[in-house]
């Protein structure tokens, strides 16, 4: 008999289951390309490779427990904030169990940034005795690299030619849904960088840049 062998996605509450200018002295132009009117940030990013499609092995086995699958899907969730791919851990409660209002907190790592999630598990669903309702909220997010590049490479897709940001780490604890310290500039095709950039935030299903 398999044993809460589910497949969770998790939700709020789901299944478990410009240019530069002259100084005008000169009242002449030489041909030289304009200068960025701020400070060009230092690190290039150039497009990334695609996300495989699948990166978390190994999966949950056939007889393995409902404590077991939780962290295997925190997993996936992780992963969907990093929007990378990494060494990731998850670890939840042994004891934790499938009853309707039980709270319990797990943690994950991704290259060893720790994220801790408060879970509650919800009723079970009408359409299966096998899936769960539940929610899990992240208490911090991770920002990556890798996630960055993805993101920006994703949104401008073939008018970009790369970016620039300041010096994003490959994994680094973010506050969710809020500015970070990090920003990044999207420099397009036969264009040169102006040193205007957009900050970046950690969200819990990924970057994101505004």
């Amino acid at each position: 008999m398999r044993i809460q062998n589910v497949s969770v996605v998790v939700v709020s509450a789901v299944c478990l289951l410009a240019t530069g200018c002259s100084d005008g002295s000169s009242g002449k132009s030489d041909g030289a390309k304009p200068k960025p009117t701020h400070t060009v940030l230092p690190q290039r990013l150039d497009k990334p490779a695609p996300m495989p499609e699948e990166t978390l092995q190994p999966s949950p086995a056939a007889d393995a427990s409902f404590s077991e699958n939780l962290a295997y899907e925190l997993r996936r969730k992780t992963q969907a904030m990093a929007g990378a791919t990494g060494k990731i851990t998850a670890e939840c409660p042994k004891d934790v169990g499938s009853k309707s209002g039980t709270q319990a907190t797990c943690t994950t790592t991704f290259e060893g940034v720790k994220v801790e999630w408060d879970v509650r598990i919800g009723d079970k669903s009408s359409f299966s005795n096998n899936l769960v309702e539940y929610k899990a909220t992240p208490r911090q997010g991770i920002l990556t690299r890798d996630g960055v590049a993805r993101l920006l490479y994703g949104n401008y897709r073939d008018s970009i030619d790369h970016a620039l940001c300041n010096d994003i780490p490959k994994a680094v604890a973010a506050p969710l849904g809020v500015q970070s310290k990090y920003r990044c500039e999207v420099v397009m095709k036969g264009k040169e960088p102006t040193g205007y950039a957009d900050p970046v935030r950690a969200t819990d299903s990924g970057p994101r840049a505004y």
